[in-house]
């Protein structure tokens, strides 16, 4: 059940694509995604149906979700030039934990550690807030939680 969970996400991902950003489709899109990204862990806890799959398919999930966002939301953000860079730090930083874990430990490693959650949680409420929050505030604190998970992830692999 919770990998069907899942892959909700990652139909509502692709769909995603299809839609207006900031549109109402977008948003109802947007807010299964979030959705079930916060229920399949949940459910696979309850019913102790937990596995290596299901987490590596919710990684793979969250990635497409976030780079789906990223590709719909950027170009509409207006978002300084700086955040654009601290963004770009913070794909290096993962990319290189992912390189560097698979080669200290010859498997991907995928860490969902608390400040990794709180850092997408930040980032699902991000275009939910931008009528109320300038944009350039709210990144930036996104991008500061998410250096520090980049870091504390990098520090686990060893």
């Amino acid at each position: 059940m919770a990998n069907h969970i899942t892959v909700i996400r990652i139909f509502c991902s692709v769909a995603l694509l299809f839609c207006a950003a900031l549109s109402p489709w977008f948003y109802v899109l947007y807010i299964t995604a979030g959705v079930s990204d916060m229920a399949d862990g949940w459910v696979a806890r309850k019913t102790n149906t937990v596995s290596e799959f299901g987490s590596k398919l919710d990684t793979v999930a969250d990635i497409l979700f976030v780079v789906v966002c990223l590709v719909k939301l950027l170009p509409v953000l207006h978002l300084p030039v700086w955040i654009y860079v601290w963004v770009a730090v913070i794909a290096c930083i993962k990319v290189f934990n992912i390189i560097y874990g698979y080669a200290v430990r010859k498997q991907f490693l995928a860490d969902h550690s608390i400040l990794n959650k709180v850092t997408g949680a930040l980032l699902f409420v991000l275009p939910l807030t931008l009528s109320v929050i300038d944009v350039k505030y709210s990144a930036a604190v996104v991008c500061a939680v998410a250096t520090v998970a980049g870091i504390q992830e990098g520090v686990r692999v060893k």
